[in-house]
């Protein structure tokens, strides 16, 4: 008896009806009581109560540290799982922690609010004011067009469409640079035949391919490079800030120094496997028939003329990178920032530029300034909270006495050399990173590496550096960072291609990642 004729069966009027209802209502209620996502969020608080009354820690009796474990239970449950959304989950700290006795209100306020905070805000509102001038569009358009030679080369096209989404990504978010460069990239696509000989449509599917998988890929390797690049990134730096106040700070030159040369690994290997798996040499001929600059300047040209308001938000922009740069360089060279007593952060910089945005006109209408706070409503607070809940939870971690209770849990890995454990965790870390945000895993991560790096007696950083860049090598599932959605979403590729790209560039990321941090990560980060 299907559904309608049961509704027809149902009484119209008086006590039967409101029986049905009711048990109808109760049904339902039934029904979402049990689904599976408020049982996802009741996780957070069952996991959290049994570890405060089931588990003991060798912590002297102290009360807290268990509480603390309980509250990363709590937090990571509900990350993992996105039962609350994430900006909501990342605000839980502001009242798990006073309320478990962890840390007062206003210090863990504190954590939401520092230079690395400052220099996230800073960076995304000048980003916002590079994507409203389309002055990323331009930038991509330009260098891609240096790329193309005469006649056109494939393998060259596609090391500047790889180029250009990892110039763009050292200064935008990894998402943003992925979104804006596959139109570009589909475009000069667009020019391809959709239908030929067998052997053209292969090659023309694997060109595709090749391109939409350099897109992708790209955004995160040049994210590495520079501390605004990802936030990843930031999060590391703000736990090294944390754990180690008295400790020099990661300037953005200082880890420019070791990011930029370890991405350079990356994007070079990246290219050679797209160009030996999906665009052969032989290719050539079959594509430079379709594929020539003009698609590309006539995108350009649509854009017009670069105008006032485009000339100085890039200038804003380029100077906020020289600043940078230059704040602190070495020992001998100390930069500017010894003028004010090394009281300036990147920070300050950032929000010092992102101000002239407000006061200085566009010159297109009277009164209009470059950059108005409506325009700023798509700042992605969602990353400034999850920066600021990770800063929290490892301040956390330090001052609740958790820290020194796993510290003593890991002694054996004191035992082992650092050569065979820092490959490790970096597989570790890009295992873990395929099945949940790259920000979650490196706040799960580190707090833990710091630990083993102080039971092994060696620098925390040459643990923390693996295991944070091990949580962007999300290579082999779509679902492993947005930007693989993004080029997911074209059609032009499979899982199968992913990971058939992924896997080697996992491991030579691992490999190359093995190499620099011991001489180049130890010269920089250590030595200085």
């Amino acid at each position: 008896m299907d559904e309608n004729s049961t509704s027809l069966l149902l009484p119209l009027h008086g006590s039967g009806e409101d029986l049905v209802y009711r048990s109808s209502s109760f049904r339902t209620q039934i029904r979402s009581i049990f689904t599976l996502k408020n049982f996802f969020i009741s996780l957070g608080p069952l996991l959290c109560s049994l570890i405060c009354v089931c588990v003991k820690l060798d912590d002297g009796g102290n009360k807290t540290s268990r509480n603390m474990l309980g509250v990363i239970a709590w937090v990571f449950a509900w990350w993992l799982t996105e039962a609350v959304p994430m900006p909501i989950t990342s605000m839980s700290p502001l009242f798990l922690f006073p309320v478990f006795g962890i840390a007062a209100a206003d210090d863990v306020a504190h954590s939401y609010m520092d230079d690395v905070i400052s220099l996230v805000l800073g960076s995304f509102i000048l980003a916002l004011a590079v994507e409203h001038y389309n002055i990323h569009r331009r930038l991509a358009l330009n260098i891609t067009l240096l790329f193309c030679g005469d006649p056109l080369n494939p393998q060259l096209l596609l090391l500047g469409i790889c180029a250009t989404t990892a110039f763009v990504s050292m200064w935008m978010h990894n998402v943003a640079a992925a979104v804006m460069m596959m139109p570009v990239a589909t475009g000069i696509l667009q020019r391809l035949p959709s239908s030929s000989s067998v052997e053209s449509t292969t090659v023309v599917s694997k060109f595709c391919k090749a391109v939409v998988l350099g897109v992708i890929y790209s955004a995160p390797i040049g994210g590495m490079s520079t501390l605004t690049g990802t936030g990843v990134n930031l999060i590391l730096v703000g736990m090294w800030k944390s754990y180690f106040p008295e400790a020099d700070p990661i300037s953005f030159s200082k880890w420019f120094l070791f990011g930029f040369p370890l991405a350079l690994l990356l994007f070079f290997a990246l290219w050679a496997i797209l160009c030996l798996v999906y665009c052969p040499t032989r290719s050539d001929d079959t594509l430079s028939a379709y594929l020539d600059k003009a698609h590309l300047k006539r995108e350009l040209d649509l854009l017009g003329p670069m105008a006032f308001a485009e000339k100085m938000v890039l200038s804003v922009f380029s100077m906020l990178i020289v600043l940078w740069m230059t704040r602190s360089i070495t020992d001998d060279i100390p930069g500017w920032g010894v003028l004010f007593d090394d009281r300036v952060g990147d920070g300050t910089v950032s929000v010092m530029m992102a101000t002239l945005l407000f006061i200085i006109p566009n010159q297109k209408q009277q009164g209009e300034k470059l950059m108005d706070w409506n325009k700023c409503k798509k700042l992605p607070w969602n990353i400034v909270l999850l920066l600021g809940a990770g800063f929290a939870i490892a301040q956390g971690v330090r001052t609740s006495g958790l820290a020194d209770v796993l510290s003593k849990m890991l002694d054996f890995l004191g035992q082992i050399p650092y050569l065979s454990i820092a490959p490790c965790i970096c597989v570790i870390s890009g295992i873990i990173t395929e099945f949940t945000s790259n920000n979650a895993t490196t706040t799960l991560l580190v707090p833990l590496l710091i630990q083993i790096a102080h039971n092994m007696n060696v620098h925390p950083l040459l643990l923390m550096i693996p295991g944070a860049i091990g949580a962007q090598f999300a290579f082999l599932l779509p679902t492993g960072t947005p930007s693989n959605i993004v080029g997911f979403t074209t059609g032009h590729i499979d899982i199968i291609d992913m990971i058939k790209t992924g896997l080697p560039l996992k491991i030579a990321g691992t490999l190359a990642l093995s190499l620099l941090m011991p001489t180049l990560g130890a010269l920089v980060f250590v030595k200085n």
